[in-house]
């Protein structure tokens, strides 16, 4: 892009440039640290970014225009310009009534998007009557034990007018069932339904253990689950590869982009080993990452990551559908970097990571609540969230042209180093044999401990300032509203499990749960005895047992 004889003039002119403006003031001022470093210590961040940091970059093969290869600048020609992002707030409390009510509030305060957040007994395929399930009915999001549960959630919802994102894994499958049943009641076509379910399973084998089967049966219910949807439901993203909890249990942004694509990878391989054509599945796999608190980094990792999924589809997979090519995401803002202390800081924390993920082109977004530090967000909390999303799409003219920082020599150097750190450990593990041999191995699972482990010394070193906890502390402890979940809540739930039980016909489920337990034992596809099993009203613990029982759990150290 630049003249040789021009780049050596740059060259020559930051040289004198350093020696005669910038040494005085060394001599004299020093700076503020010795070393400058991106948010997670990734890259250092030199004091002048000139177009010799870029010397070799290549408009057409490097950026593209948005809506082309290798994408870049951007997925989508227009931008935001056509159409804004969807602006989800993940939610889910307590009783499948309170989550409809927080749904419709959502709703009416110009939401567009849902996002469901579940309990961790059902995240763990467990039943809210289940002694393992006992303290944490409705605590971390909503409890769902039948299709009954989830008919209530979306009550007056049609699902043929919003999108919903799920943050399920292990149960994925059943979840998906019972949304589609719900479709199914309201007379919603299925190919109508639009969506994303998480149901990344070795991210949970790496950083949030909310896991039940091993993986080799755990990737066979993913792959079962794209090629139905494929057929079914054609509109409903079928995987969320995440690396937004590899990110929060520490890792860097290269280490969070690098894992992630790596279970990308992985996924594709298993499709296609079960027989899928990567163009039949590719185009519905989606990606979830961090929003984390360096704006520029941010913004590096998101375009990097796009420009390397298209290179590894067409390279590595013979891909030739554009879309099977195009990495799109759904970004949340970092809950790690939520304080306890000084709250309100966090109003703050969270519009700048929302501002790094509309400048990287995110195609929806989450905005935390200031108090999840704490509990669950309340009412007032989730719409102020919701109003910083509003206010960067329509009054901070971020959304206004596509891709503004590109052609920055920064951003587009730290592009550049992002994405070259991020294939070198690929390339480690492929070495190794895979995410799945890496992960059994514990290299991927120690990668990001270390990261973490001295980021937190940093902290307590006070060489990583963290505004309101090792720097600008104050002493007042001021009163807090928080949402809380009470045991007459987790009673109700129980109360409405045992009813669903007694209503419904035990024949039916029976037959339906042996036809799953048939079909687990052999090679047909799960999800259709599934559907049937959820719409006879079996309970996502019952069908997990099924499969439980016929796959086995996983253990933590256990071969993968």
């Amino acid at each position: 892009m630049f003249d040789p004889d021009e780049l050596e003039e740059i060259r020559e002119d930051r040289e004198q440039w350093h020696e005669e403006e910038v040494e005085p003031v060394l001599e004299r001022f020093g700076e503020r640290k010795d070393r400058f470093t991106t948010d997670t210590g990734g890259q250092d961040v030199d004091r002048l970014y000139t177009p010799a940091d870029v010397d070799d970059l290549d408009y057409q093969a490097d950026l593209g225009n948005p809506g082309e290869p290798p994408y870049t600048r951007g997925v989508y020609s227009t931008g935001y310009r056509g159409r804004l992002w969807t602006m989800r707030q993940y939610a889910g409390f307590s009783t499948p009534e309170d989550t409809n009510e927080r749904y419709h509030y959502l709703l009416d305060q110009g939401q567009t998007g849902l996002s469901m957040a579940f309990d961790l007994p059902t995240q763990m395929g467990y039943d809210s009557d289940d002694a393992m399930a006992a303290g944490e009915v409705g605590k971390a999001g909503v409890a769902i034990d039948s299709l009954a549960d989830m008919e209530t959630v979306f009550d007056g919802i049609p699902l043929d007018e919003v999108s919903t994102s799920m943050t399920i894994n292990a149960p994925a499958s059943v979840l998906l069932a019972m949304y589609i049943a719900v479709g199914d009641q309201q007379g919603v076509d299925r190919a109508e339904l639009r969506g994303t379910i998480q149901n990344d399973l070795l991210k949970e084998y790496i950083a949030r253990n909310t896991y039940i089967y091993p993986p080799e049966p755990s990737m066979r219910i993913i792959t079962d689950i794209f090629e139905f949807c494929a057929a079914e439901t054609p509109k409903f993203n079928t995987i969320s590869i995440s690396g937004y909890h590899i990110r929060e249990a520490g890792s860097t942004a290269a280490q969070e982009l690098a894992f992630t694509l790596g279970n990308g990878i992985q996924y594709v391989e298993a499709a296609i080993e079960a027989g899928l054509d990567v163009d039949e599945f590719a185009p519905r796999l989606s990606f979830f990452f961090n929003g984390h608190n360096n704006i520029f980094e941010e913004v590096a990792k998101f375009r990097a990551a796009r420009r390397m999924w298209h290179d590894i589809m067409e390279e590595r997979f013979d891909a030739d559908d554009p879309k099977s090519k195009q990495l799109k995401f759904h970004t949340q803002t970092a809950g790690s970097m939520l304080t306890a202390q000084q709250i309100e800081n966090n109003v703050v924390r969270v519009a700048y990571q929302a501002l790094a993920a509309v400048l990287g082109g995110t195609q929806s977004l989450h905005t935390n609540g200031k108090d999840e530090a704490l509990a669950l967000p309340t009412e007032e909390s989730v719409r102020t969230a919701l109003r910083t999303q509003q206010i960067l799409a329509h009054e901070s003219g971020a959304a206004d042209t596509i891709d503004p920082l590109a052609g920055s020599y920064y951003v587009e150097s730290l592009t550049d180093e992002v994405e070259d750190d991020a294939y070198e450990i690929l390339e480690e593990v492929d070495d190794r044999g895979g995410m799945l041999e890496a992960v059994d191995q514990q290299w991927v699972q120690r990668q990001i401990q270390d990261t973490a482990f001295d980021r937190q010394k940093e902290i307590e070193e006070k060489e990583r300032v963290i505004v309101g906890v090792n720097e600008f502390e104050v002493d007042e402890d001021p009163e807090m509203d928080v949402e809380e979940v009470t045991e007459e809540d987790e009673r109700r739930q129980v109360d409405r499990l045992e009813s669903v039980r007694e209503d419904r016909d035990d024949e039916a489920v029976d037959a339906a749960l042996e036809s799953l337990r048939d079909a687990a034992r052999g090679d047909q596809n799960v999800m259709p005895h599934i559907v049937d099993a959820v719409k006879a009203y079996a309970t996502v613990g019952e069908v997990c047992n099924v499969l439980r029982e016929e796959f086995g759990e996983y253990q933590p150290g256990s071969a993968v």
